[in-house]
């Protein structure tokens, strides 16, 4: 299989199951359960004919060197009221070591019940304990005034509810997109800060390749404080995380651990037969994060945000009462260097920015590389002409092994990496061509918006 972006299509994906997702229960009765697979297996088919993004929700897309990969969803069974599913990503390629391969996800997004009820665990007497700098209930005590409870609720009723922070004296919230993916066709969105001040909100924009969304406060209030950002390429692994979210619905929840390790490759879709694949470079931890924890910052030692909570993997059984999957320790954000390019193209123009090397590359599982297909999709030339690919002389067949340093193991890796960089960066390709190893140097190029 294949994949490509503007002028670059995804041939049809070999048959695979798709990967398991858990289902939480709703009011009404369980959930139906997504029918089960191997991990790991990811189902996969491309753009419009047309090269348009995305493609209609019978062939979800996935993207060249620099386009995002979904999963063929089953036809969707009913679902009654709110809850109706737990997205499912996948890691895409585990390129640290030299590991290839994928693994199942669940997205950290919790599908509130409508009759439930939001428990806070804050605590007025704890603010007139001063606690020392630089201790983890010093900054949560800094942070959590800044973060915001999200739920987001579709017309016809069925939504969810995540995490979001304060990214500016506006009103600007930053969160996941599958955050308010419910919202977004005029549907209701509300976020709820720590001290119990409600807001309705609208959505700026949201980029569904990178999962991230910017919606802002109507009637702000003035005395917002954005929470600072850091700079999530000087994390290390090791260094210590604090994540704040809501958890199955548990607003103003604090968990702690560290960077597990840096650059994940990560493939989400939210389970939805509509569903669109979204791309992360991930920072792992072992921070507990659960449903509702996703769009909550992943703060270092210092109270400063490095990533976006997005994504766990999650064990096939657990959960907080109604069977729903829970952490086991390994957490994915998206890296804040990446999350602040995208929130303030979203701001300025309400729509997102991704760079495209404009190749098709196959999307099978492989410790080989990235192999330029022998032929797109619809007929589509798997080289685009006059692209950046095509500009540096790289032809279908060529496996592609490193994007500047970074080992490229798989299509999906490549694509993650890519990512991680903006229309017009630079970057050296090393690629083998019948047996032969090659580099050259090409200059991404970009797409505009969604679709």
């Amino acid at each position: 299989m294949s994949t490509e972006n503007e002028g670059n299509e995804v041939p049809p994906a070999p048959s695979a199951p798709p990967v398991p997702v858990a289902s939480p229960a709703s009011p009404q009765g369980p959930a139906p359960e997504a029918p089960a697979g191997p991990a790991g297996a990811p189902h996969v088919s491309g753009p419009a004919p047309d090269g348009s993004w995305p493609p209609p929700p019978a062939t979800p897309p996935y993207g060249d060197g620099a386009w995002g990969a979904s999963y063929q969803q089953p036809a969707p069974k009913p679902r009654s009221g709110r809850g109706g599913l737990v997205a499912a990503v996948l890691v895409a390629a585990l390129v640290a070591g030299g590991l290839g391969g994928g693994l199942g996800y669940t997205l950290a997004k919790d599908h509130d019940s409508s009759g439930s009820t939001t428990v806070s665990a804050s605590d007025s007497s704890a603010a007139q304990v001063k606690r020392a700098p630089g201790t983890i209930a010093n900054v949560a005590a800094r942070a959590l005034p800044s973060t915001v409870t999200i739920e987001a609720e579709s017309s016809s009723g069925e939504g969810g509810t995540g995490t979001g922070f304060v990214f500016d004296k506006q009103g600007h919230i930053v969160t996941n997109n599958h955050v308010v993916a419910d919202a977004v066709d005029g549907g209701k969105l509300t976020a709820t800060f720590p001290d119990g001040r409600k807001y309705n909100a609208e959505i700026v924009g949201h980029a569904q390749g990178y999962d991230v969304a910017v919606i802002k406060l109507k009637n702000a209030p003035s005395d917002l404080n954005p929470l600072p950002l850091g700079d999530s390429d000087k994390v290390a692994v090791g260094d210590e995380t604090i994540a704040i979210g809501a958890p199955f619905g548990l607003s103003n929840t604090v968990t702690t651990g560290i960077i597990s390790a840096k650059n994940r490759p990560v493939a989400s879709s939210d389970g939805s037969s509509t569903s669109k694949a979204s791309y992360m470079s991930a920072l792992q931890t072992d921070a507990s994060i659960n449903p509702g924890n996703s769009g909550g910052p992943l703060l270092d030692a210092s109270g400063a945000v490095i990533g976006i909570n997005s994504a766990i993997q999650s064990s096939s059984s657990g959960g907080f009462g109604s069977g729903q999957s829970g952490s086991i320790g390994l957490g994915f954000a998206i890296p804040i260097d990446q999350a602040k390019y995208v929130a303030q193209q979203l701001i300025r123009t309400g729509k997102p920015v991704y760079a495209k090397i404009g190749a098709s590359v196959s999307l099978e599982d492989s410790t080989n590389g990235a192999k330029i297909t022998d032929q797109g999709a619809s007929g589509a030339a798997p080289v685009e002409s006059g692209g950046p690919a095509d500009k540096a002389g790289l032809k279908p067949g060529d496996v592609i092994t490193k994007l500047d340093d970074m080992v490229i193991d798989s299509g999906p890796t490549l694509i993650g990496e890519i990512w991680t960089h903006k229309p017009g960066d630079k970057v050296t390709v090393t690629y083998k061509r019948d047996g032969q190893e090659h580099t050259a140097q090409l200059t991404l190029g970009s797409r505009v918006g969604d679709s």
